[in-house]
């Protein structure tokens, strides 16, 4: 008797749908700022602002090393500050076939290395004068801030997460037997 083999024997259907859920009117959510990712952009703006402020009232603020601590700070802060806003008022969501995710990756990613490089720098700095110092230690820690949304985007791009708004997978499966001969 002939073995009938996998095919004969059973048949498998496997059906996968998704399902977006979005609002796209515009409107506030002071909520968001409990969430992680809204406290990572709090804390990354008042990191962003603190090691500015740091950089601009020391004596070194001039140098090439406190204007490129200045530069990141600054594009960090109307950056992150601007996409807080975005989020606050859900135009992520109303623009939501943008691939944000994988923007604010991007963005985290090339900001922690240039928060490395600039608190670095500072750092170097540091022993001239206490402004830097203070100033690498907010860009150090601004620099973790950044790292560890980088790694939160970066898991949501992974699982295919809507920035904002929900996204419903169903995945439904069905083994139909076919009698043996």
């Amino acid at each position: 008797m002939a073995d009938q083999g996998f095919p004969d024997q059973h048949t498998t259907t496997t059906v996968t749908s998704s399902n977006t859920t979005v609002q796209t009117n515009i409107r506030y959510d002071p909520l968001y700022v409990r969430t992680i990712p809204g406290m990572l952009k709090v804390a990354q703006i008042v990191l962003n602002l603190l090691g500015f402020i740091c950089i601009t009232v020391s004596y070194g603020a001039i140098t090439s090393r406190g204007s490129w601590f200045n530069t990141v700070a600054m594009g960090g802060f109307w950056f992150t500050g601007i996409l807080l806003a975005l989020y606050l008022f859900h135009v992520i969501e109303k623009f939501y076939r943008i691939p944000w995710l994988k923007i604010e990756f991007v963005f985290c990613t090339i900001w922690t290395f240039f928060y490395l490089l600039a608190a670095s720098l500072a750092a170097a700095n540091g022993r001239y004068d206490e402004a830097f110092g203070a100033a690498a230690f907010f860009g150090f820690v601004a620099m973790v801030a950044y790292g560890y949304d980088a790694f939160l985007k970066f898991n949501a791009v992974r699982s295919g997460a809507l920035a904002q708004g929900e996204r419903v997978v169903t995945k439904s499966s069905s083994t139909v037997t076919s009698p043996a001969y």
